[in-house]
């Protein structure tokens, strides 16, 4: 999605009229939402300094210019892009990452960060080379008109605020050498240097052509951790880590380094919501560190990631090396102090006390892990707690650190790569389910494909059709629907009916443990214990009677939850020694549960509701924003476009 695109011509024409941060701002509004003040100023500052390097006849006047480009699947923009011919006539892109900065400080221990001020505080960043470099792979990564029409990109970074020290400035420093190789770095006074940058590869106008290609090529499908996760074992860098990942890894790293020579202890907390990229940074990790032939084991306690983890893996390592990597949280009750070097715990919000079947091992797992491991590193969202039994918050981690005398940090995700990375998305289904207040109460950024049935039977149909594709696609509900084909008796019934709808599917539970990636699993239902850590293309929702609008108002209902569910073991009682308090824990419990399965979809989640009334609420909360675009389906895809 681009937010402003014309000819180089009007971009120059809108530059010396002073209303480009106007239009840019303009179409800010209808494509993303409301933009902050610092961005118009932004825009306001940054163009004119972009007028300067583009002001020859050299660069032809038809070229195509594009800024603030959002890359599909993730919530990163391109500040701006020139498009042009070189002398051969093929298809060239430039990629400007553009920068207000004046100050900024290497630093030696972390690969491509850089320290920068903002707000008055020193701010670790990504070094604006390598930033801009990440931008230009995540594109070829996504776009299929990249390679099928030979198209070169040629990233680099515009500190247009920077006064380039005469020796040594750290901008500059040679431990950047690789990425300033990759995406040359220009700073204050370099807007001829930019320029020549420019037209080494824009000669001749495109007509606008690469910007088409940009903004319409075909979209490759998204690589999903699961899929990757033997080449990245391998030790091949599957995924590129940009910006707050890559500052988040660059930390640990140098924290592990840190700890493992001076034989110090640390817990490490990464805070991040659905989408943020925590667990393809938790699996960066282990490779890294095991790669420095340190002891390393990740951690769930959900077995669900693990047992899709592991059957991807079976058949390239042997078993007792694959058990040895993968391991449950509950498996430290009896470790020594300091036994292992690292332990990373995707997932840690759903932590337990007690370990073992029957709850009757260990004081607490995070006490355990923290005691077994000269590292732990907690990866943390706090609204993805649904059980009574789940501990792992962060005040709690924080808490038992402090009893074992272990110093902790803190580190954020923010960056979105899961919903089409609409970052917009999250926050207003986090506004709609009342888990927090955003900015986003009227819609999202409409390249998701967020849509509400009417007919259960017919979002089973469209999610089959997206399985067809490549077998990423997945029905979940919330768990209102009794088990009952776990007895053998029962396995010719059904567990979820609703024959007004001719609907009927089973339950996956008593199938495979990797329902996720199972060929037949699309004819099965997931739920919250069986889809938390994984992600997929598509996710198809049920919502049951556990959650409805009634009065004007959204409801939980506890009792409304199947008996052979064990999220609420522990409500009921307390529902009848403390009412109040127990209504409010069940409410944060279900509607977690529902903003997990509403944010399993790389692509797009689907969603059909028991209850008619939050159907009509469901759709009611999108009006305004579905007033401003149309749903087309191009090339099998559903996209939303703005009404012309």
């Amino acid at each position: 999605m681009i937010v402003y695109q014309a000819s180089k011509k009007d971009f120059m024409k809108h530059v010396t009229n002073d209303e480009i941060s106007i239009l840019i701002d303009r179409e800010y509004k209808s494509k993303i939402g409301k933009s902050r003040e610092k961005e118009f100023q932004a825009w306001d500052n940054s163009m004119l300094y972009m007028f300067k390097a583009l002001n020859t006849k050299e660069i032809p006047d038809e070229c195509g210019v594009a800024i603030e480009y959002k890359i599909p699947g993730t919530s990163m923009r391109v500040d701006f892009i020139l498009t042009g011919l070189d002398e051969y006539d093929k298809e060239n892109i430039i990629i400007v990452e553009l920068k207000q900065w004046t100050h900024l400080e290497e630093v030696k221990e972390e690969n491509d960060i850089v320290l920068t001020y903002l707000n008055n505080s020193k701010i670790p960043k990504t070094h604006p080379s390598y930033q801009a470099w990440t931008y230009a792979n995540l594109i070829e990564d996504y776009n299929d008109a990249v390679e099928t029409k030979l198209i070169k990109l040629h990233p680099c970074a515009y500190l247009h605020n920077y006064i380039k020290k005469k020796e040594n400035d750290p901008l500059l420093s040679e431990i950047y050498n690789n990425s300033l190789n990759l995406a040359p770095a220009y700073t204050r006074g370099d807007a001829l240097k930019l320029r020549e940058f420019i037209c080494r590869y824009v000669k001749k106008s495109d007509q606008g052509k690469g910007i088409y290609f940009i903004e319409g090529g075909k979209i490759r499908p998204s690589k999903s951790l699961q899929d990757a996760l033997k080449v990245m074992i391998d030790g091949n860098e599957e995924f590129i880590m940009i910006e707050d990942q890559k500052v988040a890894f660059e930390s640990i790293m140098r924290t592990v380094r840190d700890c493992i020579k001076n034989e110090k202890k640390k817990t490490i907390i990464v805070e991040g919501g659905p989408g943020t990229g925590k667990s393809v940074l938790a699996i960066n990790l282990l490779v890294k560190i095991c790669n420095r032939n340190l002891n390393c084991q990740y951690v769930t306690k959900n077995a669900a990631p693990r047992n899709v983890y592991c059957e991807k893996l079976k058949g390239n390592y042997t078993q007792k090396y694959i058990n040895n990597l993968f391991k449950g949280s509950g498996v430290y009750t009896d470790t020594s102090q300091n036994e292992i070097d690292v332990l990373i715990i995707d997932e840690a919000h759903r932590l337990n006390a007690k370990s073992g079947m029957f709850k009757n091992l260990g004081e607490n797992q995070i006490k355990e892990i923290i005691n077994t491991a000269k590292v732990s590193i907690f990866f943390v969202d706090n609204n993805q707690r649904v059980t009574m039994d789940d501990i792992g918050s962060i005040e709690e981690i924080e808490k038992h650190a402090r009893a074992l005398e272990v110093k902790t940090r803190k580190l954020k995700l923010t960056s979105q790569f899961r919903c089409n990375g609409s970052d917009g998305y999250v926050s207003w289904l986090d506004d709609v389910l009342e888990i927090a207040e955003t900015g986003n109460f009227d819609g999202f950024e409409f390249d998701f494909d967020f849509r509400v049935f009417d007919d259960p039977s017919e979002m089973k149909k469209a999610i089959e059709e997206k399985n067809e594709v490549n077998n990423k696609s997945r029905l979940v509900a919330g768990y209102c629907y009794e088990w009952a084909t776990k007895k053998k008796e029962n396995y010719n019934k059904y567990d979820i009916e609703f024959p007004e709808y001719d609907f009927k599917m089973k339950w996956n539970l008593s199938n495979s443990p990797t329902w996720a990636i199972d060929k037949e699993s699309v004819n099965e239902c997931g739920c919250i214990h069986t889809c938390q850590g994984l992600e997929f293309d598509y996710v198809g929702v049920i919502i049951g009677q556990d959650l409805r609008f009634e009065n004007g108002k959204l409801i939980t209902d506890l009792f409304k939850r199947a008996k052979t569910d064990k999220s609420l073991n522990g409500v009921k009682k307390l529902y009848k020694e403390d009412k109040e308090k127990a209504l409010k824990i069940s409410d944060e419990l279900i509607k977690n549960t529902y903003r997990i399965l509403m944010t399993r979809g790389l692509k797009g989640c689907y969603i059909w509701c028991e209850d008619k009334s939050l159907s009509n609420y469901f759709k009611e909360r999108l009006n305004s924003f579905m007033r401003q675009i149309v749903v087309k389906e191009i090339e099998g895809e559903y996209m939303y476009l703005l009404r012309e």
